[in-house]
C-alpha cells in the first residue's frame, strides 16, 4: 500500500450497489481506494493501478462488504469521477 491519497472526483454509486451495499463499506472501501489499498486484486492488477498513478490512468480496486458481495471502486483516468458498482454493473 503507498502513502499518498488519490484525488476521487465525484464518487457515485449504481442503484445496484445502493441497494445490496451498507453505506458504511462502501465509504470503507472509498477510503482504502483513496489511500491506494486496492483491495483483492492480483499482482497484475495492482501493477497496473501503479502505473495508472504514473500515467494519469483509470484506477481499479475490488472489495467485499460486510455480507461478503463483491464490488468495484473505478476511478476515472482524469480522477473526475469515482464509481461503485456491483460485478454485474460492469
Amino acid at each position: 500500500m503507498s502513502s499518498f491519497t488519490v484525488n476521487l472526483g465525484q464518487t457515485i454509486i449504481t442503484a445496484n450497489a445502493l441497494s445490496v451495499l451498507n453505506p458504511i463499506d462502501v465509504q470503507h472501501a472509498l477510503d482504502r481506494h483513496a489511500c491506494g489499498d486496492w483491495g483483492e486484486l492480483c499482482e497484475s492488477d495492482r501493477n497496473q493501478n501503479e502505473l495508472g498513478l504514473k500515467n494519469g490512468l483509470r484506477l481499479f480496486s475490488v472489495y467485499r462488504d460486510r455480507n461478503n458481495h463483491r464490488f468495484y471502486v473505478i476511478t476515472e483516468h482524469d480522477r473526475s469521477v469515482t464509481t461503485v458498482l456491483m460485478p454485474s454493473d460492469y
